[in-house]
């Protein structure tokens, strides 16, 4: 129960009590002052029955009808509905990917995009058995496909790609492809590089064996509760339980099941021994203990019969909206690039009209004029057309929240002392009114790429929130310096051979 609810119920509790107890006094009153025993009797008892039932409805409605409020009642997608939306969202990826002018990103896009397509209309169940390279991942792949596939007793970071087999589970219609995985947590740069594979695989799979040893460490907990949090639904398989005794076995399946209570339920985490370690007899001879898998594959049968479309069809919309989203960022990135080149543009165009005329009323005049026209640049590239007046209107806006904020004059003290370091006393009064337009104007071009990435929205904090932000961004040593040097070059150099 959170904290708030429980505080609300032991408030309420003792306001019940409360009012109980006055309520009994008052009865206990009324009860003396009655001169026949059996009428009074029966107000008590009435009494008590009604308080009863007013404590039960109490809790009744702060705790355990606060559990039924936190279950979805969202109706139930079926998996053909996914697959149907899966289908439009590649369309509509495609559709970005085609706006992608990196072509080696756009065709990598499209290769992912056809996968998706043919994934569709597999007939396959992916499982992925992933975890560290010591939990006897190969182990439980050679035990459930009945052959030996890999090394078993190969050392850490052995398994260096991700291999792929084959297993029918009787009752099951689909095949079931189990893929094992490098193993995670490897030191070295190809231990990393594994990592990253085995990670890339457990993404795209529609079911995963999460396979320890042990306990949960910290550091298989991370990578398990991430793919939980995108969607994965996986089994937690505690491997070589032969290494335990049997009241060991109960203490860390029950401290499993706790640590990952929130995202995976007690019946999915499953303890055996892919491949138990020989015996010893009295007569000297050594006997191969045969696997003990079966509660896994029990669940696993359980698991894939119940859910196993719903699986399918899950990735499968999971897969594509990742890929909008990767279209997306790549299509984010090269909007930007070109925002930043209008920007860079339109800062030394205002620093040049301001150079160009030092009345101050015509120089703010100039500024709106050369920001709104940049405005409208920059609405281009993020597929927005604005007309004149709409560039101006923006301009004029930020403008004034530039100036409330005491951006304006803080750009030109900030400015005004690292030029007079390098410049003439003369010079610098002279070249600080056009360096301190051409950075207002970066400002005010970062915060319009900010608006327009926004779908022409300021956000929750609004304009006064965006500025000050990108002022921020804008105010640190290692830019101020580079900004004064190009400034330097382009204006007041410039302006002195002119």
């Amino acid at each position: 129960m959170p904290l708030s609810r429980l505080l609300l119920f032991i408030f309420g509790l003792g306001l019940i009590l409360g009012l109980a107890i006055w309520l009994i006094n008052s009865i206990l009153a009324v009860y003396q002052q009655i001169s026949n025993p059996l009428l009074a009797n029966l107000l008590v008892a009435l009494v008590i029955i009604l308080l009863i039932l007013i404590i039960a409805a109490f809790i009744y409605y702060a705790y355990l009808g606060g559990k039924k409020t936190t279950k979805s009642t969202s109706p139930k997608i079926s998996p053909q509905d996914k697959s149907g939306t899966a289908k439009q969202t590649l369309k509509a990826v495609q559709k970005q990917v085609e706006q992608i002018q990196d072509e080696i990103a756009k065709q990598a896009l499209l290769k992912q995009s056809r996968q998706i397509e043919n994934n569709l209309q597999r007939g396959e169940v992916k499982v992925v058995v992933f975890g560290t390279g010591s939990a006897g991942k190969t182990s439980l792949v050679n035990a459930l496909i009945g052959e030996m596939v890999g090394n078993v007793e190969a050392t850490m970071g052995t398994t260096e790609i991700g291999e792929t087999y084959r297993l029918k589970l009787k009752g099951l219609a689909r095949e079931i492809l189990i893929t094992d995985t490098p193993g995670i947590l490897e030191a070295g740069v190809a231990g990393t590089h594994r990592e990253e594979l085995a990670r890339q695989l457990a993404t795209e799979a529609d079911l995963l064996l999460f396979v320890v040893d042990g306990d949960l460490r910290q550091s298989e907990y991370e990578p398990l509760e991430k793919l939980a949090e995108i969607g994965k639904r996986s089994l937690l398989v505690f491997n070589k339980v032969d290494l335990y005794s049997d009241e060991d076995v109960e203490i860390l399946l029950k401290q499993l099941r706790e640590t990952v209570s929130e995202f995976i339920s007690a019946a999915d985490v499953v303890a055996i021994a892919a491949n138990p370690r020989s015996v010893r007899l009295e007569s000297g001879d050594i006997i191969q203990s045969e696997p003990e898998i079966i509660p896994l594959i029990k669940r696993l049968a359980t698991v894939l019969r119940a859910e196993g479309e719903d699986l399918i069809a899950d990735n499968i919309l999971l897969q594509s909206q990742r890929l909008t989203e990767e279209a997306r960022k790549f299509i984010d990135k090269q909007r930007q690039v070109k925002a930043d080149k209008i920007i860079d543009r339109y800062q030394w165009i205002s620093a040049g009209v301001i150079a160009a005329t030092p009345i101050p009323v015509i120089d703010m005049l100039a500024t709106a004029v050369v920001n709104a026209q940049m405005v409208i640049e920059i609405g281009k590239v993020y597929g927005c057309e604005l007309n004149g007046e709409r560039g101006k209107e923006l301009a004029l806006s930020l403008g004034k929240t530039l100036v409330s904020l005491g951006v304006v004059q803080g750009a030109r003290e900030l400015l005004a002392r690292i030029l007079q370091l390098n410049l003439a006393t003369y010079v610098a009064g002279k070249a600080i009114q056009a360096v301190s337009a051409a950075y207002l104007t970066r400002i005010a071009g970062k915060s319009f790429i900010e608006y327009f990435r926004q779908d022409q929205d300021w956000g929750d904090g609004g304009i006064t929130e965006v500025v000050q932000r990108q002022f921020q961004l804008s105010r640190r040593d290692e830019f101020v310096k580079e900004f004064v040097k190009e400034a330097i070059a382009r204006v007041i150099n410039h302006d002195k051979q002119t």
